[in-house]
């Protein structure tokens, strides 16, 4: 897969670990910054990488900011992504198993180095499950289409 990567300056030492996990699992990464410490706007790069996979230039793609929230409240506001925070392996499964999360945000502050690896890999090896849950996805997308979700017959 080809896994976007952003951070702000808060998020870039966890994205350079996230760098070499993702690389390690035989995945191609495409980094939209930031290229060091120095003060940057999450915004931007969240929203280089999250349009990445609305474009389907990535399949997927990891933000990091110091809290994850930021990351994650700028790459929803694309059009097709569906970003998730997580802050553990099960959050991060169920976010790929029943949600079908293109986009995985993480916290640099509260997340450390070996619980950073176990969500990342837990979250680019689950599947979407699809089943019931495809039906709950079509009308998160349909919120984003400025639809009413209940006036999907079936989903």
């Amino acid at each position: 897969m080809k896994i976007a990567l952003g951070s702000d300056h808060r998020g870039f030492e966890a994205k350079q670990l996230i760098k070499a996990i993702v690389t390690q699992l035989d995945h191609e990464c495409i980094d939209f910054g930031t290229t060091d410490n120095n003060p940057v706007d999450y915004p931007d790069t969240a929203y280089l990488a999250a349009t990445s996979v609305s474009k389907k230039e990535a399949d997927r793609a990891i933000l990091v900011c110091s809290t994850g929230l930021g990351m994650s409240m700028a790459a929803n506001k694309v059009k097709g992504v569906r970003a998730a925070l997580c802050h553990d392996e099960l959050g991060a499964r169920i976010s790929r198993d029943h949600n079908n999360a293109n986009v995985l945000c993480l916290s640099s502050d509260q997340t450390g180095e070996v619980l950073l690896r176990k969500i990342v890999e837990v979250w680019l090896k689950t599947d979407f499950s699809g089943g019931r849950h495809e039906r709950r996805v079509r009308k998160i997308a349909a919120i984003e289409e400025g639809k009413d979700p209940r006036e999907l017959k079936n989903g």
